[in-house]
């Protein structure tokens, strides 16, 4: 089957794909100015679930890259990432919650901590799924199985089912700042 398109180049790719970077780096600054974007929550994809991260949480979002494992460390802890000269922390959030873990491919995705919650740290995410309105979504019944840094669940028009994860609590919980074995 022949097609009038041709598939973009690398040059076009890079071109779109820093495009995208550059949009959604306005969208998170303004969320955290509280301007515009009210409600906007960055969907990811961890293991299995659909999360939800509250952009003023974030930090940045990077493309999966080598992760260095570090010895006698808990399995979520994957190990040490260089983001921009920066060793950062990557956590297997899925894996955390007791979950078969993120494997990473692709379109995998490490979502670093925003500097004011004070952790140099990065959640290793299966896919990001582009922004989100609240004010579109359906409060669920919480999962009682999660603990309360992850315990808002929404619906989407779509029936799909969302974890809303709140990282200023998680990076709280003694269990988490416990990396060690």
């Amino acid at each position: 089957m022949a097609t009038d398109q041709q598939a973009p180049t690398g040059a076009e790719r890079r071109s779109r794909l820093r495009q995208y970077q550059v949009t959604l780096l306005e969208r998170m600054q303004a969320a955290k100015a509280g301007t515009g974007n009210a409600g906007r929550e960055l969907g990811v994809l961890l293991g299995s679930r659909r999360c939800l991260l509250d952009l003023t949480q974030v930090g940045e979002i990077v493309p999966y890259q080598a992760v260095t494992p570090v010895p006698l460390a808990q399995d979520w802890f994957r190990g040490l990432a260089n983001i921009r000269g920066n060793l950062v922390g990557v956590i297997d959030l899925a894996r955390y919650l007791g979950e078969a873990g993120t494997v990473p491919g692709p379109d995998s995705r490490l979502v670093t901590f925003a500097g004011h919650l004070g952790f140099n740290c990065a959640i290793l995410a299966g896919r990001v799924l582009g922004l989100r309105k609240l004010d579109e979504m359906a409060e669920a019944a919480p999962d009682g199985a999660l603990p309360a840094w992850g315990s808002q669940q929404f619906q989407d028009r779509d029936a799909q089912q969302w974890t809303r994860l709140d990282l200023a609590e998680l990076v709280r919980e003694a269990r988490f700042l416990q990396i060690g074995l």
